[in-house]
């Protein structure tokens, strides 16, 4: 028994021997971890919460634009760029503040709006802003402009849109045979979209769909004078 607990001494004593070299580090170590559990648990809440707000404040605008209350839809929109800039939300909200906006003849506030989505949105949506603002730019004249709006990068997804709206540009200075190129290259990227679509299931199905689109693009080609 006396050597049992001679064993349970040195081993006690090997144990406080390596708390007191290491004790301290283990400690930081493990606060460390509970503060970065707490803090990401802490980022998650107000994720959620931003993301909750935002939700509610977009239904607002969405209302206030479909009532044509132009100024309650500035508002909102102005509310959610400025809170909530980081969500989605905020993204959604200037492209449906902007389609309102114009609509109602406000083009200034409408064009600021998109400009907001093309310089601070996320992939699609910021492309989508690109686009539309290229499209009021193109209305107002401001041809150089929209041809750098979309000359900025773009998804894939987005590459026959953009090819037809640099085409509407390009016909509007009355630069036939550039127009023609960018429409034929929106065609060929709607060809390789339907190839795509073949792999599967709808491809036929979405071939068809885009049989118009097709036909409208040509018809602008073929008002250019440009060959088939």
């Amino acid at each position: 028994m006396a050597a049992y607990d001679l064993e349970e001494q040195e081993q006690l004593a090997e144990i406080k021997t390596w708390w007191k070299q290491y004790g301290n580090l283990v400690t930081s170590i493990v606060i460390a971890a509970s503060l970065g559990v707490l803090a990401w648990q802490g980022w998650n809440w107000y994720e959620r919460k931003q993301a909750g707000e935002a939700s509610g404040l977009y239904s607002v605008l969405q209302r206030a634009a479909l009532e044509r209350d132009t100024q309650k839809t500035k508002a909102a929109a102005g509310e959610l760029v400025e809170k909530f800039g980081r969500t989605t939300y905020a993204s959604l909200g200037a492209l449906t503040a902007a389609k309102a906006l114009y609509e109602a003849g406000d083009i200034k506030s409408a064009r600021a709006q998109l400009a907001w989505v093309a310089e601070n949105g996320k992939d699609e949506l910021r492309d989508l802003g690109r686009l539309r603002l290229a499209a009021v730019q193109l209305d107002e004249k401001a041809y150089d402009e929209a041809l750098k709006t979309l000359s900025s990068s773009h998804t894939p997804g987005f590459d026959i849109r953009y090819a037809e709206m640099k085409g509407d540009v390009l016909a509007a200075q009355d630069k036939k045979a550039d127009a023609v190129a960018a429409y034929k290259l929106a065609l060929a990227a709607l060809d390789n979209a339907d190839k795509d679509s073949q792999k599967g299931k709808s491809g036929m199905q979405s071939r068809e769909m885009n049989a118009p689109y097709r036909e409208m693009l040509q018809q602008k080609v073929d008002a250019l004078g440009g060959a088939r």
